[in-house]
């Protein structure tokens, strides 16, 4: 991840990037503690939700403006134009601050959110042009971190600044805003920063969009109609905006009613105390975003979309349960974690698919998708609190979408997600270091042969290759009662020697339709860590597919508690095994026993040398 920093403009993107969310959250902070400190109970969740329903809906409003200038115009000069209009709203806002004027401070919540959501998509559009599809995921981690710590810093900054001036004597709202209004010119100051940042990014855009912007098709919706349309071309992009909005929409929701719950069932009335729980999610969501950027090394892994769901789902089941405050600042940091790892790869996807020319309208689409749902759930938690549902119901019918949620991600991505779970054991016990992978052709049908020596081969030489590989295995393993599911769905080949030709037939069908297909020569896992005898199965595998052959050897798990030599000498538990596997250059389809056996031990010896 460490890569990503040099490259050119990458740390300026990210402070802008930081600046924005840091003055956006500091005036809502400022709105929502006045009304904490001011209502209590229904009125509270009311007037909290309509703050945010304010943040959400100029995504909803300019959702084709938005995308169109994002490809239309250089993504840099958006943000440029956009930190200004930053400048302008905040000297309003810290006016209205010093006038006492609460409603107009509210509503000007409404203008610093519309020059955001001019520059999302623009913002988000701008990390595939400036870092490259290689570190597209890095790049969606960073900024995900980056904006993460910027709210967490603006909560807990603003909040520690809030309760320091705010007196127990003021009882109305207008006096409040008087009192605090010094830090309206500390969003100024973020603003102006800013400002001044956008000029050092710079300008990536390749080509723009040939399209001319015509109000009245605007507001006859027919750019809506369009851009649905070009969003909803690809059904996995639009199934992740989905996902992605149902998320966003169970955490406004639950940011939205922790306040009051925290206050009526835990008893909490300092503001710190309760933004400072909500703000360790962000922590938590800075680690998730920089774990999922490791675990996407080598691609974007889908694989930890479910695994972020089903976690949210548990914690917002269990938030009702809990009334110790510290157990409760423990789980919004789980419930940051699994966030992060949500958001990350589904972000990145979203990059990865969309086509270059339509991807500010696409990532706008997005936002608009998502905060109509944000909107809506507000909207009905503004409902359920006026008819008197306090919050625990509304933390078990976020539940209850979180759980709707995370069976619509398993289904997408049921096989990434056991991969990944099989990763997140494995990474564990192992620090894993793979040579050569560009030596394994993307299109092409690949045999993969290599040494044998642990229980944990097929794992590690799968971890760092999207495309599934379709092993060869003992068919009396394969037909185990428990685990004959799992691999009937990881598409495994049974073999045996009654039936091995039928098994090199149908590995032969599957290097026909240019997947990757691996066995292992020596027929058994090794006993003293040598390369044994290969023996000629592989051969039989008719060769009239276009393809290759792709060398192996995994070097280091040998004398581990997975392989079949035990050393007396036992390691130390808590150090974890480093594991290097090298890939040699593809080879001929042709290349007999003894030859690749030779192929292999040069490949050993060639890098042990290194």
């Amino acid at each position: 991840m460490n890569k990503i920093f040099a490259i050119t403009g990458v740390i300026n993107y990210a402070a802008v990037v930081f600046l924005n969310a840091f003055t956006d959250l500091g005036h809502k902070i400022i709105i929502q503690n006045t009304i904490f400190k001011v209502y209590d109970g229904d009125i509270q969740i009311v007037l909290t939700a309509i703050v945010n329903a304010l943040v959400l809906f100029p995504f909803i409003l300019i959702f084709s403006p938005s995308g169109f200038l994002a490809d239309k115009f250089p993504k840099n000069k958006i943000m440029q134009h956009s930190a200004l209009f930053a400048v302008v709203i905040t000297l309003g806002i810290t006016y209205a601050y010093y006038q006492g004027w609460f409603y107009t401070a509210f509503f000007m919540t409404f203008l610093l959110a519309l020059q955001s959501a001019i520059y999302g998509p623009a913002k988000y559009g701008y990390i595939k042009e400036l870092v490259g599809v290689k570190y597209i995921t890095a790049g969606n981690g960073v900024v995900q971190a980056t904006t993460t710590v910027a709210i967490l810093s603006g909560i807990i900054f603003y909040t520690v600044l809030f309760e320091g001036m705010f007196d127990n004597s003021l009882t109305t709202k207008e006096d409040i805003l008087k009192v605090i209004a010094p830090l309206g010119w500390l969003l100024v100051v973020s603003s102006l920063i800013e400002w001044f940042l956008t000029f050092k990014l710079p300008d990536k855009m390749q080509y723009a969009s040939q399209q001319h912007f015509r109000p009245e098709q605007y507001i006859k919706g027919a750019y809506l109609r369009k851009n649905l349309k070009i969003m909803t071309r690809k059904k996995e992009i639009y199934e992740a905006i989905i996902a992605l909005s149902l998320f966003w929409s169970i955490s406004q929701v639950v940011l939205a009613i922790f306040g009051e719950y925290a206050k009526s069932a835990l008893g909490i009335t300092n503001t710190v105390f309760v933004q400072g729980v909500m703000a360790l999610a962000g922590i938590g969501i800075v680690v998730g975003s920089i774990m999922a950027a490791n675990f996407s090394k080598y691609f974007i892994n889908t694989g930890l979309v479910a695994i972020g769901s089903f976690t949210i789902t548990v914690i917002v089941f269990c938030i009702p349960f809990i009334s110790s405050l510290s157990v409760m600042a423990f789980m919004f940091i789980i419930f940051g974690i699994a966030a992060g790892l949500f958001i990350v790869p589904l972000n990145a996807h979203i990059q990865f698919l969309a086509p270059r020319v339509h991807l500010g309208t696409i990532i706008a689409g997005s936002n608009f998708i998502q905060n109509i749902f944000m909107f809506g759930f507000l909207v009905l938690t503004t409902l359920f609190a006026f008819f008197g549902m306090n919050s625990v119901f509304l933390f078990y019918l976020m539940g209850l979408v979180g759980l709707y949620l995370s069976v619509m991600v398993f289904k997408r991505y049921g096989v990434m997600t056991f991969w990944a779970i099989m990763e997140l054991i494995s990474k564990t016990r192992h620090i894993y270091n793979y040579v050569g992978l560009e030596n394994i052709p993307q299109t092409k049908g690949v045999l993969l042969l290599g040494n044998h020596v642990s229980w944990m081969d097929w794992i590690i030489i799968q971890l760092p290759m999207k495309r599934r590989i379709n092993f060869l295995m003992d068919k009396e393993i394969y037909s185990w009662r428990f685990f004959h599911p799992l691999f009937k769905i990881g598409e495994a080949i049974p073999v045996s020697q009654k039936a091995s030709k039928d098994a090199f037939k149908e590995a032969f069908n599957r290097l026909q339709k240019g997947n990757i297909v691996a066995l292992y020569p020596e027929g058994a896992i090794s006993k003293d860590g040598q390369l044994g005898e290969f023996y000629r199965g592989y051969e039989l595998i008719a060769q009239n597919y276009d393809g290759v052959i792709v060398p192996y050897f995994i070097e280091g798990v040998f004398g581990s508690m997975f392989s079949k030599y035990k050393p007396k000498r036992v390691k130390n538990f808590l150090r974890r095994r480093k594991i290097n596997v090298y890939f040699g250059e593809a080879i001929s389809k042709d290349t007999k026993a003894e030859k690749l056996r030779h192929i292999i031990l040069n490949l050993k010896e060639k890098n042990e040398i290194k």
